[in-house]
């Protein structure tokens, strides 16, 4: 009786090895759910903004569509503290798996599938979460965000046997969306603390590789105390794997949370006319006498100022004369602006409309 039983439980665990082995080698040929094509896991999808740099190398502004107001950085520019930390926070093993930390895996089930510790932390490697970002859409349920999770392992795995550890780094800080406009890490930097990544203090990178695990619960503009215990936790795994010494760990963890926001957008910031002018002048559509804006006689005027702008001005129609789109594909567009001068002739612009101009105003005001 006791062998039949023992042979009976081999042959279910043999048929659901079989039919788990089965249902992995579906989902990799796309018999279930959605699996991307070699080429498409080749060259994944990424939107860059174009950048408008001045003559000594600073950022005027950014170009982009929608949410995806992303700049471009590689590996060698990421400090190194930043990836310690998303490691050491995201991924702790994640020199050694190949796509799936199975003891993380089972840590998470346990906890939060058995236990109900919604805050123990997930089992997703970084990996699992670049082809979550990249290929998985808005899940409308728990029950439907189950089912996408095998279908992103093996996405994870294959991305693994593509990538090197340090593309997918690289890969994961320039497509996460660290919100109010700011996608990527080098946006985020910038729009939330006003400086390149390399600048970033530990503090500061600790507050963004919080806003990983939930960038909307753990926004820092809008959830001060939320965000600094986050960052605190990110800031114990540091330590935890060797990364931070504790009295560093401690000092730092005493800090208050302080940001330098300022949301990044067209309007604002240096040189925004200089910036739509370009836009402007570069996105300009051929003229075509017979499209319904050149009928009135000033638009007839305007029709021959553009005609000869297209051939004589290169930048005129840019876009559209090289089929480039300047808000995706990254392009980076050099001024002889020099900032300083820029940011000095604003100031006295402003000063004098402040100032002359506006008491003029009032004093032929009270005339009148």
């Amino acid at each position: 009786m006791v062998k039949k039983i023992v042979i009976a439980l081999w042959t279910l665990l043999g048929i659901g090895i079989l039919v788990l082995v089965g249902v992995f080698i579906a989902i990799s040929k796309g018999w279930i759910g959605y699996m991307p094509a070699i080429e498409e896991l080749e060259n994944p999808n990424y939107k860059f903004a174009a950048e408008i740099i001045t003559a000594d190398n600073q950022l005027l502004g950014t170009w982009a569509v929608k949410q995806e107001n992303r700049v471009y950085i590689g590996y060698k520019d990421l400090p190194a503290d930043l990836i310690r930390a998303l490691i050491a926070t995201e991924d702790v093993r994640f020199a050694k798996h190949v796509g799936i930390d199975v003891k993380a895996l089972f840590r998470a089930v346990i906890k939060t599938g058995l236990l109900g510790q919604s805050e123990s932390g997930g089992g997703s490697t970084i990996s699992q979460q670049i082809s979550k970002m990249l290929y998985s859409p808005s899940a409308g349920n728990k029950m439907e965000r189950l089912l996408q999770k095998p279908i992103e392992w093996v996405i994870a795995v294959k991305l693994e046997r593509f990538y090197t550890k340090e593309e997918l780094l690289t890969m994961y800080l320039n497509k996460f969306d660290f919100l109010n406009n700011a996608v990527g890490i080098k946006t985020a930097s910038y729009t939330y603390f006003g400086c390149e990544p390399k600048d970033l203090k530990i503090e500061e990178i600790a507050i963004l590789v919080g806003m990983c695990k939930n960038p909307s619960r753990y926004n820092p503009v809008r959830f001060n105390e939320r965000s600094r215990g986050r960052r605190n936790i990110v800031l114990t795994q540091m330590r935890k794997a060797g990364y931070l010494p504790k009295t560093a760990c401690d000092s730092l963890q005493r800090l208050p949370l302080t940001l330098n926001y300022h949301k990044v957008d067209h309007k604002e910031g240096s040189g925004t006319y200089i910036r739509e002018y370009l836009r402007i002048i570069m996105t300009a559509k051929k003229p075509d006498p017979s499209a319904s804006g050149y009928h009135a006689s000033w638009q007839k005027q305007k029709y021959y100022e553009d005609s000869i702008s297209w051939e004589t001005n290169p930048l005129f129609g840019w876009c559209e004369k090289n089929k480039r789109n300047i808000y995706v594909e990254g392009l980076k567009i050099h001024t002889t602006i020099d900032s300083r001068m820029q940011k000095y002739a604003e100031e006295a612009v402003k000063e004098h409309l402040g100032s002359y101009l506006q008491e003029l105003f009032f004093c032929r005001e009270e005339k009148i």
